[in-house]
């Protein structure tokens, strides 16, 4: 499990800057940089919504679809921590994963 630090505060799974999802998506397949890539599990907190029953948790099961990461083994994230960004974010087009390395030499 990846260690998960996420500044989304505007998504529905953040508490406390943790995710209570309990595993995320980050998409991105063909990103070379970070601004390509994006918390596909990211959900807009609603006026109606709480997420108050939801226990965060610092460990999260990472699924990663940037194939360019090299953090990115067989569809996972083997990273022992990554950060979520999005601070403002209103939708996962808003995010991204602040911790993807491009491993083809490309800069993020």
């Amino acid at each position: 499990m990846t260690v998960l630090d996420c500044s989304a505060t505007n998504c529905f799974y953040n508490k406390e800057k943790r995710c209570s999802k309990g595993g995320i998506q980050v998409e991105g397949r063909m990103a070379e940089k970070t601004s390509e890539t994006c918390c596909g599990s990211f959900k807009e907190r609603g006026e109606s919504m709480s997420n108050s029953m939801l226990s965060a948790s610092s460990e999260i099961d990472v699924s990663c679809d940037a194939c360019n990461c090299k953090f990115n083994r067989d569809s996972k994230c083997s990273a022992n921590h990554i950060g979520i960004a999005g601070a403002n974010a209103c939708k996962c087009a808003e995010t991204e994963c602040s911790s993807f390395d491009c491993k083809c030499g490309c800069r993020s």
